[in-house]
């Protein structure tokens, strides 16, 4: 992998942004060690660490950068359909559409596939050995958790099209309708009482910091927006945490009546926003820390199995608790200074076994070679839509409880872990035959 990884960096051309390539490896990272970190595992459950001890939680402010890795996403969606555009003017609408989702799904839905695949067959026999209680059902149910940020790329995917065209009529305009829906929709919820509306800020509060992806793409995101966007985002968050019905938290807690995250908040959005400010004021000095070629090449390395890693760190932490608990390694009580002091091990331990899985799969995250493609992109979108839906309902419902018909709300539908699994291995099918043109 080595001289493979140095061949990559050595042919990388000197039009590519590098500096978004770090921010897609860095905003994985960061989300990995802070799931590392916010578990409190004790023998009797498993908590959270930012409930245990409620003075954490600014930090969330820091480490929920999932915004950066769905602006990253804008920014490379953009390219990239723009590159097929050129490379097919002559071609139908459908045939550009089918290829661009088989092109961006294949690296995010292949280790995908492979994760639900191996976790369900896992799933299947421990509990027709009778087994699913203790760490064991909180690992079956929880290890799906964060399949929810698949889904959501996935429409992010699916709607570039229509999304890259508005924004190429209306700039910065678009940008502020989609800002301008999640308000509405808090406020419909917050101040009306209108039931179900928040879950349209699933799609208005993410769609607008991709549609930032795409402003920045055409170099409309410079120092002086970046600082607005930083120092406005940054004051709003904390306004709307401060006066509104906002929690402090970035990211969902336990048995909180408002989440920030499920569904997302205008207090997200304006997280996001002072997020993508601040990277974006990073620019230049990370620039030039990656034209070194040995901090390139580690980026490159990172890039290459970042999927793999994101989809197995949950596997790895709960292996490590597994195992610490079977050798009778004392858990002390989290946020106590013996849990701190055994915070170390333990993000050792899970980051070599990550490791190990990562080289057990990561041949799934390289791409498929590319076939003729003729296009069916009606296909290509109802395969899409059934995987968003898979994947969402199965980070919800887990695998726990398979053989109990045990289910979880999507929206308002019951969704079970076998009805979500078909539908993501389906959607996948079919966005694989739309992109080879064989509907």
């Amino acid at each position: 992998m080595g001289s493979s990884v140095r061949e990559l960096a050595g042919a990388t051309p000197a039009t590519r942004d590098r500096y978004v390539d770090l921010l897609r490896v860095a905003s994985l990272g960061a989300v990995v060690l802070g799931h590392w970190l916010m578990a409190a595992v004790t023998p009797d459950g498993v908590g959270n660490l930012l409930a245990v001890v409620p003075a954490l939680q600014p930090l969330t402010w820091l480490l929920q950068v999932m915004p950066v890795f769905f602006f990253v996403g804008g920014f490379s969606h953009a390219l990239s359909y723009r590159s097929l555009l050129r490379k097919r003017p002559q071609g139908s609408e459908d045939s550009v559409y089918s290829a661009f989702l088989r092109a961006r799904l294949q690296r995010l839905l292949r280790p995908t596939m492979v994760f639900v695949l191996v976790w369900g067959a896992a799933a299947l026999l421990v509990q027709l050995l009778g087994g699913g209680g203790g760490l064991t059902g909180v690992t079956l149910r929880m290890v799906t958790q964060p399949l929810w940020f698949i889904g959501i790329y996935l429409a992010m995917v699916a709607f570039t099209p229509p999304l890259l065209r508005l924004h190429e009529r209306y700039g910065w305009g678009a940008f502020a309708g989609l800002a301008g829906a999640a308000v509405a929709v808090d406020v419909l919820r917050f101040a009306a009482g209108v039931p179900y509306v928040e879950f349209l800020n699933f799609a208005f509060v993410w769609l607008a910091v991709h549609q930032l992806g795409f402003l920045r793409a055409d170099g409309r995101i410079r120092l002086r927006r970046a600082a607005l966007l930083a120092g406005g985002g940054l004051i709003a968050a904390t306004a709307l945490v401060a006066f509104g019905p906002y929690p402090l938290s970035m990211v969902g807690m336990p048995g909180e009546k408002v989440s920030n995250m499920a569904p997302p908040t205008l207090a997200l959005l304006a997280h996001g926003l002072w997020l993508v400010g601040a990277v974006e004021l990073l620019r230049a000095p990370a620039a030039r820390l990656l034209e070194r070629p040995r901090v390139w090449r580690t980026v490159v390395a990172a890039n290459g199995v970042a999927m793999t890693a994101f989809l197995w760190h949950l596997t790895a932490m709960f292996g490590v608790y597994g195992a610490l608990l079977a050798l009778d390694v004392d858990l002390p009580e989290p946020a106590s200074a013996a849990w701190w002091a055994q915070v170390p091990l333990r993000l050792a331990l899970a980051a070599a076994l990550t490791a190990a899985l990562v080289a057990a799969f990561r041949t799934f995250e390289r791409p498929a070679a590319s076939a003729p493609v003729q296009g069916h992109g009606p296909l290509a979108a109802l395969g899409a839509t059934l995987c968003l839906l898979g994947v969402l309902g199965l980070s919800m419902v887990g695998f726990n409880g398979l053989l109990d018909g045990r289910t979880a709300l999507l929206i308002a539908i019951p969704v079970s872990a076998p009805a979500a699994v078909a539908m993501t291995l389906g959607g996948w099918l079919l966005v694989e035959r739309a992109g080879r043109g064989t509907p």
